[in-house]
This record gives structure tokens, sequence and C-alpha cells, in this order.
């Protein structure tokens, strides 16, 4: 990478995880955010993905956007980074905001960065071969600052539940424009595009933050405006507080994917990677997968500062206590 002063890390864990609650509720009725849970016990996915940011920016670089709701989680989580690089968004308005005001954050301290987002409930069976390439694609911000790159990987079945980037040329990894972007298609959809050679979005995105506020203001301008109005006042003073929070009771709920992506295709590029055992754990059937193929002794085994708090909810022991007593494996295998 070129100029790692001006490379940052977002990390996004602001979500409620209402598709995975099946699994993520405990025995007494408390739904943990999917992000603060462990795949096996010990890192919660967040810490995970903190680890994961590590591999490209500093910590004092390293930003995450959370809910005031969630604070008994992630003030534990996110101890290591430093208080003002945790964003809290008043209110969940889709990941859109989630995404557009800890960029606008960003900005206002560093109109030269360039930054990679990162979803905190993602697993990465190799994480060290999967690291390459989040550094290569901070790299591309850096070396090639007018388009924004996502992660795209060779799907392995047809999921309706992600996005799809269809390049415009397929070499065996490495950079294109894109086409088409489409997300979560319906079952012919998810056919037709994989016949075209599409792949699938893994929501990592990296691109200078003025080629992400371009692709913002292109959909969304006004909010931009006030977004950075906000965002460039001192976030400890009462006003800046209260002039977020009425924006936010403004604001619509939009997805990142479908409302500011989709049709913007021109300013996109997508890197081809390896798998590298990349997998969303965004459903109960994408976690039951994962605990089918990748057993705990295999993923512990390997994991960079394997441990973390005992406490934390596991997705392994959900899942066995649920099949114990609910319609088996095929129930999480298919939902």
């Amino acid at each position: 990478m070129n100029d790692r002063a001006h490379t940052w890390v977002l990390i996004l864990a602001a979500g409620a995880g209402t598709r995975l609650r099946s699994l993520t509720t405990t025995a007494g009725g408390v739904s943990v955010p999917k992000q603060f849970c462990s795949l096996y016990g010990g890192l919660s996915l967040l810490e995970e993905a903190i680890q994961r940011a590590l591999q490209v920016a500093p910590s004092e670089r390293v930003c995450s956007v959370v809910a005031p709701e969630h604070s008994q989680w992630w003030k534990p989580a996110l101890r290591q980074l430093q208080e003002r690089n945790i964003i809290v968004q008043p209110e969940n308005r889709g990941t859109a905001h989630g995404i557009l005001l800890p960029l606008m954050r960003i900005f206002a301290r560093d109109a030269d960065a360039n930054v990679l987002v990162l979803p905190s409930d993602h697993y990465m069976r190799d994480e060290t071969a999967f690291a390459q390439w989040l550094r290569a694609a901070a790299g591309l911000a850096v070396t090639a600052p007018d388009a924004v790159y996502l992660l795209g990987i060779d799907p392995d079945e047809p999921d309706t539940e992600l996005g799809y980037i269809v390049p415009q040329t397929r070499g065996e990894y490495g950079v294109s424009h894109v086409s088409k972007f489409v997300e979560k298609p319906t079952m012919p959809q998810v056919h037709a595009l994989r016949r075209q050679g599409a792949l699938w979005n893994t929501f990592i995105v990296a691109a200078s933050i003025r080629s992400f506020i371009m692709l913002f203001a292109k959909r969304l301008a006004e909010t931009v405006n006030d977004m950075l109005t906000v965002s460039v006042a001192d976030p400890s003073e009462s006003g800046s507080a209260v002039g977020l929070d009425r924006l936010y009771r403004q604001l619509p709920s939009l997805d990142f994917s479908r409302d500011v992506l989709e049709g913007q295709e021109a300013m996109l590029r997508v890197l081809t990677v390896p798998n590298c055992g990349w997998t969303d754990l965004g459903t109960p059937r994408r976690v039951a997968q994962t605990l089918q193929q990748w057993p705990e002794d295999s993923r512990t085994s390997h994991r960079p500062g394997a441990g973390g708090d005992p406490s934390n909810l596991s997705l392994s022991a959900q899942y066995l206590r649920a099949i114990s007593s609910d319609s088996g494996y095929d129930h999480y295998a298919k939902h």
C-alpha cells in the first residue's frame, strides 16, 4: 500500500441481526445481536472483525458504527478503539445511512482518507490469505481513487440472500469494471446472473473518501450535506447531538446496496478474490453450513488471538441446543 497514513477501516456493527434471532436468543429470552456472539466461544464476530481491520490500518484509524441500545455489548468489545472512533447512530435508518454517517465523521477528520468498509458478521476460514486481499482493496483506493471497489467471490451455490456483481471481464483474479449489480435477486434471476459469470458481493467496499461521497451524493445529495454539517461540529457538544438526532428522525430507511450501489455501475469496480472460506453469517442456514463444513478443532487451531470473553454467546452451542429440540439440521439448513 502506498499511503497507509490515510488508510481507515470502518466496521459496521449497528445491525439488530433479526434474521438470526432463532439462534441468538438466550434461554432467558434476551436477543443478542449476532456481531456480539461468537461462532465457537471466545472472540465475538465483532472482535474478529477488529482483528481483520488491524491487518489493514492501525487502531487509531479503525472506526465502528454502533447502536445506542447495544452499548452493554459494544463497550467491552470495542475497548481497544479510541472513543472518538466509535460512532453511535441515533436510530437504525438502514445500511446506507449507517455507512454515510461514519464516513462523514472520517471526512471531517481526514479529507484525504481512503476507507475500507467491513461488515462484522463474516467468517473467513483462512484469515491470513483474506487479509492480503483486504490490503489489496485498500491499496486500490489509494492508487486508483476515482472508483469504488467491491470484493467479489465466485458463488458455490445459488443464494437469494446475497448481492451479485457481474464483471465486464473475467480473469482468474483481479479488477474489472462492473456491468451489473443486483441486490438479493429472485432465484430465476440468480440462475441467469450465474450464467453471466456473476460474483457474490461480500459487502466489503473500498474507496477514497471523496469517491464514497460522490457515490452517495448522486442519490442523497441533501442528506450528504446535512450529515457533513453535523459531523464537522464537535460531537461532544450537546448541540451536535441534538442536530444529529433531529436529522435522523427525518431520514427514511435506505439500503446501501439497493438504494446506493444499484444503478451506479459506472463508478463501481470489482476485485475478484479467492473464497478463502468466506461466508456471511447472516442467516441460520449460513451458520449451519459453516458449522458443518468447518468443525471447531479446524477453526480454533489457527485463529489469531483465540480466546476472548468466554461469556460471549456461542452460535455453535445455540445451534446444537436448537437442533436437539427442534426439527433437526434440515430446519436450519433451509432457512
